[in-house]
């Protein structure tokens, strides 16, 4: 579904990524993980378009992607949601779903969409007249990936969602991911610092340093490799 071959992007000319090659497959779900400043959000800022990259090439679909505007990404099926969660704070969350859903799919989709991701995370039916900011880190979390959700996509890209969560909720979260993915099909695509869950959660891994893969394979070769255990898992 997704191709990434001998990427290299960055900022003033900076590379952050440096030929980076990464493939997710229809239905998968793969986590990137690595340190803090290892690269894992400017890829994700390549793929949506707000980063350009200064050389290699990215296919969706089969679809050069780098020759599509950034803003009709999202209407191939591709939905980001980032680091931070960024809700719009003075809108309920039902009016953020809604904002999620602007896509042409989504707009075709809409209450089949809002139907099951109020399944999946109900307490969003129970806070839907709530203005999102007044909402706890976990919740607003919940918001931004029903917000994602809404737009009907093809590939889920989710940057760093434990990020500022107690490890009880970050928990609960990777949880909700794995039942969407498995009662969807949908494909996932994961960037994380907390290596362990983001490794049990998927299917395929890479580890990223200094803007370079170093290590990819299925998630159980990852966890026993001693580099990840030493590095990664405290092991």
């Amino acid at each position: 579904m997704l191709r990434i071959s001998g990427l290299s992007a960055g900022y003033s000319r900076i590379p952050v990524l440096n030929d980076l090659s990464v493939e997710v497959g229809e239905g998968q779900f793969v986590s990137i993980v690595g340190p803090n400043g290892a690269g894992k959000s400017t890829l994700f800022k390549t793929i949506s378009g707000t980063v350009t990259p200064m050389a290699g090439s990215v296919t969706f679909e089969g679809r050069d992607l780098l020759s599509v505007a950034p803003d009709r990404r999202p209407h191939l099926g591709i939905a980001h949601v980032p680091e931070g969660r960024q809700v719009f704070a003075s809108l309920s969350v039902m009016e953020n779903l809604q904002m999620g859903a602007y896509t042409e799919a989504g707009r075709r989709d809409w209450k089949d969409n809002l139907d099951r991701i109020l399944t999946w995370l109900p307490v969003l039916a129970e806070r839907r007249n709530q203005p999102a900011g007044t909402l706890s880190g976990g919740e607003q979390q919940m918001v931004a990936i029903g917000r994602g959700l809404a737009s009907s996509p093809k590939l889920l890209m989710l940057d760093e969602p434990s990020m500022g969560l107690a490890p009880a909720i970050a928990d609960f979260i990777f949880d909700k991911l794995i039942e969407i993915r498995r009662q969807s099909k949908l494909t996932i695509l994961l960037v994380e610092q907390r290596v362990a869950e983001a490794l049990d959660s998927a299917d395929h891994g890479y580890v990223l340093e200094a803007g370079r893969v170093v290590l990819e394979g299925n998630t159980r070769t990852l966890r026993a490799d001693d580099r990840i255990r030493q590095a990664y898992l405290g092991m």
